[in-house]
């Protein structure tokens, strides 16, 4: 306990109201809902098969589920054939698992990264700046993430429109046998809800506590919101805080701040030496004929002296 007291008092968590520790802090936490609404989703969509001619074989409700990493070749359901009680095997069309992950893959590692920037911008600022090291780092780092993020985001944007066509009931049934067939009707009982499936459960519950716990419905109607919001929203979200906080970082290098910089987080020792090698020799010079003459505390004689002494020095000769 006493550890983590003193690991606190020597934080600088001043950073953390400066531009660059606060958008650290809305990376790591937008980044964590990228990744959970992407990589937490599941849906379901439902379809109808009724068979005119045979109605015993007839299915009203054939139910399909699919959920992340969307490898939709690999999700599978049963529809009657309407030729008895024979029935066919289906899969959906379509693998969207490599931008699917891809974009998770960024979120997590983007989590990961702005929680340890975050700590070394509090705990660490010394060591941050040593030697201009720090800064540089960081700035390279940012510049790959924001760039990372608008490639894996408008992957995923992609992605994700192909994923609501290969899953729309529409083209589902275009997929059954029976539903070729002009006698027999086929219709979409339940298409997929993108905003989650936690959303209505999560409504339901705010509705109930309404009236009577005022902060607990105020989270609830915060979590709605979160996870109303499509993934490659929050994906396009995260890169413009990145992009955004490139000038933030920028400022701690030395390329923008030039020859300061570079000692601003150097040991003290280091900052006089330094500073002493770059001060003029002031001590004394010697002029061209050879002589040493003094500067610095020592005045130039006076042109008058006293009465009885000479002059100058050259009286004395």
């Amino acid at each position: 306990m006493e550890s983590a007291n003193q690991l606190v008092s020597v934080g600088t968590f001043q950073v953390l109201k400066l531009p660059l520790g606060f958008i650290r802090v809305l990376e790591w936490l937008f980044a964590i809902f990228a990744f959970a609404t992407c990589g937490g989703y599941s849906g379901q969509l439902r379809v109808s098969v009724d068979c005119q001619l045979d109605k015993a074989s007839s299915n009203l409700s054939i139910g399909i589920d699919f959920a992340y990493p969307f490898r939709l070749h690999q999700v599978s359901f049963e529809a009657p054939l309407c030729d008895g009680r024979r029935r066919e095997s289906l899969f959906l069309i379509g693998d969207y698992s490599s931008s699917a992950e891809f974009f998770v893959t960024i979120a997590v590692f983007a989590f990961l990264y702005s929680l340890m920037a975050t700590i070394v911008y509090i705990f660490f600022q010394n060591k941050y700046r040593e030697n201009n090291r720090g800064p540089l780092i960081d700035f390279i780092v940012t510049v790959v993430f924001a760039f990372m993020w608008l490639v894996s985001s408008s992957a995923w944007a992609q992605a994700l429109s192909d994923v609501k066509v290969a899953t729309d009931p529409d083209e589902v049934q275009e997929l059954i046998s029976a539903c070729k067939v002009m006698t027999n009707k086929c219709g979409s009982v339940q298409g997929p809800r993108w905003s989650g499936l936690n959303t209505s459960v999560v409504r339901q519950t705010v509705n109930h506590t309404l009236p009577h716990h005022n902060t607990h419905t105020t989270c609830m109607v915060c979590f709605v919101v979160i996870y109303s919001v499509s993934p490659q929203v929050f994906g396009f979200l995260n890169f413009v805080l990145w992009a955004g906080n490139i000038w933030f970082v920028f400022k701690e290098t030395g390329w923008h701040k030039g020859g300061p910089a570079r000692y601003a987080g150097a040991p003290p020792e280091k900052q006089a030496a330094t500073f002493s090698q770059q001060q003029p020799y002031n001590q004394g010079s010697f002029d061209q004929s050879g002589g040493y003459s003094g500067q610095g505390d020592r005045e130039q004689a006076s042109e008058y002296s006293p009465v009885g002494e000479p002059t100058s020095y050259s009286n004395q000769m």
